[in-house]
């Protein structure tokens, strides 16, 4: 049975495209036939981050109705299975957002993940509307977390479920508001914590998801903790930092340092 997952953020910059894709990522990496789906269709950004800018056909197209589903569907060399936007102006006309839950029965994956548009515009309701299931993904920043307070209002009124919280962005400094502050405020829990990592912009350069191409980084262990979660499963790995960590303090003790 499917399961459509729709990634949504009251604002744009709080790392919901990349959460998409590595959710996806993290889900394949445990076997799943995923998809993800770019359902962002004025600035759809999907096909940029893996390289794929310009496709002969793109959800666009399904939604004009010159398409089906399924003919839009393209293999990442990742193994991971996506669905582009288009990126050319023209792609917007006659584009129909309502139509994209009608459109998702056509696919048989196990997982789809929408990556929503920002904000709550006609775009971002049609992915709420579509999905099973919303995860909320926000900074710890008082702005990006107000904003995604009125989201999960939003989901509610539209007697969706939202999973849980994604907390992108963290840099666990003082400046970064508390995940017992920010569940107090949003009434859901935070499940998943994803840190301010380089590792991701590189991926970006890579057009590979962070998942692949830095897997021992802290959040690409935090995407695959993240996917055991909504699997059903425990997962536990160490980061590439960590352990040079525990070699440096291993060292120090054997020198009698420690």
């Amino acid at each position: 049975m499917t399961k459509t997952i729709g990634i949504i953020s009251g604002k744009g910059g709080v790392g919901k495209t990349s959460s998409s894709i590595n959710l996806g990522a993290a889900l394949n990496f445990f076997g799943k036939d995923v998809v993800v789906l770019d359902a962002n269709f004025t600035t759809p950004n999907v096909g940029l981050h893996l390289g794929a800018p310009v496709v002969p056909i793109s959800i666009h197209h399904v939604l004009q109705g010159k398409n089906k589903i399924r003919e839009a569907v393209y293999l990442h060399p990742s193994g991971l299975k996506i669905i582009p936007g288009g990126i050319s102006i023209q792609d917007l006309k006659n584009v129909n957002p309502d139509k994209l839950a009608y459109c998702l029965n056509e696919l048989n994956n196990e997982f789809i993940i929408l990556d929503a548009a920002a904000g709550l515009g006609r775009e971002a309701l049609s992915t709420i509307k579509a999905a099973d299931e919303i995860l909320i993904v926000t900074n710890p920043e008082l702005p990006a977390v107000t904003d995604a307070l009125k989201t999960i209002k939003v989901v509610q009124e539209f007697n969706k479920k939202v999973i849980g919280v994604i907390l992108a962005r963290t840099q666990n400094n003082e400046i970064d508001l508390s995940i017992k502050n920010i569940e107090s405020l949003l009434d859901k829990p935070v499940i998943s914590i994803i840190p301010e990592d380089k590792s991701i912009r590189k991926s970006l350069l890579l057009r590979d998801p962070v998942v692949y191409t830095h897997p021992k980084s802290e959040s690409a262990i935090a995407y695959k903790k993240l996917a055991a979660y909504l699997l059903g499963k425990n997962y536990e790995e160490v980061s590439e930092s960590e352990e040079k960590k525990s070699m440096f303090y291993g060292v120090l003790k054997m020198l009698g340092l420690r």
